[in-house]
């Protein structure tokens, strides 16, 4: 049985500031929906933003964080962690604020036996519900639902085709981190089900809460929806298998204020230019020059909404270009957008808070 909430309420173990702001108006019931086989991060990961957000914003929600599972009981995970949940029945959703659907193998499984209770209850429930919002493959029980058709959607890269298939209605996004569309919310996978609950509590609490929040995981706070799910590096690395060229990869990252010619990383690899550009490109799928312009974008990118009051000429030169205007330049390229645009859509706001990428 699931054990009763305790009498007390919440406070973070760890030393640090005291809460961040008091919200007023009603605490929000905050509960996560967890499939057969979930994967256990997608659960642990908003739990613990949300369980930070009830001691760092008094009066924004209620403790604990309610998990739920189709029959309530015992569910375990994909790696065998064994959590108490409570059934849906209980589950009123018209005093539900906002209700995350964590992934894992049992979520995209082909047997929609496995699943028909909570995709029923989700179809007939989630208007009732501020928020509903999947992790990783959750993404599939939303579908199955029909809550994402003509929506923009997410999902974790390897499960995106798959997704694709099996609802064809979608508006599947491969590269996102999360995306916002009306209510519904969908990101792409493990660590960016941190990075979606960071955002919704940013927009419930303030920045103020939830960067202290990111503090004390020790995360970004920000790393916006439309964010590629791979950085410049992370993609290369996957493909190539050259302990040489992984460090040249690893030294750019480092060293984007510096000239990165082919001739300087070829010097850098122990190869000619012609045998580096040859081998780096068939490597990484990308030129030495192509992969050094996505590695500055995705830095000044960062630079842009990490440091929101660095000036652009600075931003510039960190990430090895020689004035605000080549910035822009490289953004209008790169992105279609000016940088102080980039800035604005997705960083900070006048209210202190960051809005979720969405994509109508």
């Amino acid at each position: 049985m699931t054990p009763p909430p305790p009498e007390a309420p919440f406070t973070a173990p760890e030393a640090g500031p005291q809460p961040a702001t008091t919200v007023a108006g009603p605490r929000r019931r905050v509960a996560v929906l967890v499939p057969p086989r979930f994967q256990s991060l997608d659960l642990t990961g908003p739990l613990e933003v949300f369980n930070y957000a009830c001691a760092l914003a008094p009066g924004a929600y209620d403790w604990p964080v309610r998990v739920l599972s189709e029959r309530g009981g015992e569910v375990t995970s994909s790696s065998g962690l064994r959590i108490a949940t409570e059934p849906l029945s209980d589950a009123a959703a018209e005093g539900l604020d906002t209700l995350m659907i964590a992934g894992g193998p049992g979520a995209h499984d082909p047997d929609p036996a496995v699943n028909a209770g909570a995709v029923a209850w989700l179809a007939a429930r989630s208007p009732h519900i501020r928020r509903v919002a999947s992790t990783c493959t959750g993404a599939f029980l939303l579908a199955a639902a029909g809550l994402l058709d003509g929506r923009p959607a997410t999902t974790h890269w390897l499960f995106r085709d798959k997704l694709r298939r099996r609802f064809p209605r979608l508006k599947v996004e491969d590269d996102a981190l999360f995306l916002g569309d009306g209510h519904i919310y969908t990101a792409a996978g493990v660590t960016a089900g941190i990075d979606l609950a960071l955002a919704l509590v940013e927009e419930d609490a303030g920045n103020a809460v939830a960067l202290d929040i990111a503090r004390r995981l020790v995360v970004y706070l920000r790393r916006p929806g439309s964010q590629a799910q791979f950085s410049a590096p992370l993609r290369a690395q996957t493909r190539t298998a050259s302990d040489r060229l992984d460090a040249v990869i690893a030294w750019i990252a480092d060293n984007l204020d510096r000239p990165l010619t082919v001739e300087a990383l070829a010097e850098r690899a122990g190869m000619t230019p012609r045998t580096f550009a040859r081998r780096f490109t068939d490597a990484t799928g990308a030129s030495p020059g192509r992969f050094v312009t996505q590695s500055r974008v995705d830095e000044a990118r960062r630079l842009l909404l990490d440091a929101p009051d660095l000036p652009l000429a600075a931003v510039a030169a960190r990430v090895g270009l020689e004035t605000a205007e080549g910035l822009r330049q490289l953004f209008q390229r790169a992105l279609g957008i000016a940088p102080e645009a980039y800035r604005r859509q997705f960083g900070v706001t006048r209210e202190g808070q960051c809005p979720i990428a969405r994509l109508r």
